[in-house]
């Protein structure tokens, strides 16, 4: 998942960016209102956390122009500030959660998780192409219920495929669900990863595919007519009920 840290403070922003990348997300960050405010406006995010306490911007005000523009991107609102007042106007004004500074890390992550979680709506926990399954909560994949093995880099570039199934995904949209915009790497990091992957999810019936000159595509692999257990993964590739 790709995250937006909006805090003013170096040392906590630091820290907040290194927690969320720790658990797999990718993070960018800005220190001001107003930079915030425009990236919100060009970029998309899965999430935001967002200070209240900002230079240029208010943060509220960067709430309210998000909300105005029906963003429904989820919020999660830091603040000193612990005044009841001041959470509800946090919550009138579109956040979806409200965390009172000093907060322990632990506590912050389990509630990015708790509200990625609840904007997936009535999406299933556990999405399945073929025998290669991804479930969207722990963030696990598995191989006809076997566990595969992968870094927290190569989950989320599962991840960004795999939410567009069937689509070709770029490069640089891969990079920045990967690492974010303040990722110093190059474009060959992503082939290096896209190499990893195709070795752990081969024998899954999806195939992820490059399309040169546009990116790679995650898809339903083809099977050979002399294989002599088309059949039985034929089978396997079917929709389920039905």
């Amino acid at each position: 998942m790709r995250l937006l840290v909006v805090e003013d403070d170096f040392a906590l922003s630091e820290v907040l960016t290194y927690s969320l990348r720790q658990v797999g997300h990718a993070v960018d960050r800005a220190d001001d209102g107003a930079a915030a405010d425009q990236l919100l406006r060009s970029q998309h995010f899965d999430l935001i956390v967002l200070d209240l306490s900002l230079p240029r911007m208010d943060g509220l005000e960067v709430l309210r122009r998000l909300r105005t523009h029906q963003c429904t991107t989820p919020v999660l609102i830091l603040s000193a500030r612990d005044a009841d007042d001041e959470r509800v106007q946090g919550l009138d004004a579109g956040a979806d959660d409200y965390l009172v500074k000093p907060f322990s890390i632990n506590e912050l992550v389990a509630r990015v998780r708790a509200l990625l979680r609840r904007s997936g709506g009535a999406r299933s926990q556990q999405v399945r192409h073929a025998r290669l399954a991804f479930d969207t909560v722990s963030r696990t994949v598995t191989i006809d219920d076997d566990v595969v093995d992968l870094s927290s880099r190569e989950v989320s570039l599962l991840e960004a495929v795999f939410v567009h199934f069937g689509q070709v995904v770029s490069k640089e949209r891969l990079l920045e669900q990967v690492y974010g915009y303040e990722g110093d790497v190059g474009l060959n990091t992503i082939e290096v990863y896209i190499h990893r992957l195709r070795k752990k999810i081969a024998g899954s019936g999806v195939a992820l595919r490059t399309i040169h000159g546009r990116g790679y595509r995650l898809e339903v692999e083809d099977i050979p007519a002399s294989d002599p257990h088309a059949g039985e993964l034929a089978r396997s590739l079917r929709p389920s009920g039905g």
